[in-house]
């Protein structure tokens, strides 16, 4: 009868002589290494794709809103009369909100009559410091509300401060004091021959 060359525990007895691998050749746990090291990117991916939706989202929202604002405008269902600031920005906040934390804090407008629709070409905006600054030509101006009366020129602006809630896209994506974002909207058109209040 011969003597079995394996040990009770499955070993060569040539083997069992050998030194046991060293730590950085053994492979248990490298999946879950490799998992560790990819995880976070991975998430911090994802986070910045749905941020990036959930933000232009929000831009679409806002230029409908504007539209929409401007339409009734246009055809008289808004006027002048009974135009104001604070009823123009709840008008707009009130289908806002969908997107945007309650009451809207970072709403601005700007709506006004221009004489031409060159004149209201040279309207625009820039941001110095963190702040918005709304420009006429060279010229720096505030924000107004003061709506035309029937067969005006209009422009209506909508400027929203967007929050930006992922750090790391904070650096890269915020313009504006505060690590937010400037979403804008505008509409320019001339006033349907309406009946003024």
């Amino acid at each position: 009868m011969s003597k079995d060359a394996t040990s009770g525990d499955g070993m060569d007895s040539t083997a069992r002589g050998k030194p046991r691998p060293g730590f950085f050749s053994d492979r248990r746990g490298s999946t879950a290494m490799e998992f560790a090291m990819l995880a976070i990117p991975f998430a911090l991916l994802v986070f910045a794709i749905l941020e990036s939706c959930i933000s232009f989202a929000g831009q679409e929202v806002m230029a409908n809103v504007t539209d929409d604002v401007a339409r009734q405008l246009r055809t008289g269902q808004l006027q002048k009369s009974n135009v104001t600031e604070a009823s123009i920005k709840q008008l707009i906040c009130s289908k806002l909100e969908i997107m945007v934390a309650k009451d809207c804090p970072g709403l601005l407008v700007d709506l006004r009559e221009y004489p031409s629709f060159a004149d209201a070409a040279t309207a625009g905006f820039k941001i110095v410091n963190g702040d918005i600054v709304l420009t006429q030509g060279t010229n720096s101006m505030s924000f107004a509300v003061s709506p035309g009366l029937a067969e005006s020129i209009n422009m209506l602006r909508v400027f929203y401060k967007w929050p930006v809630m992922t750090d790391f896209l904070a650096k890269s994506m915020a313009n504006l004091k505060d690590g937010n974002t400037l979403h804008f909207a505008s509409v320019t058109w001339q006033n349907e021959p309406f009946d003024d209040n």
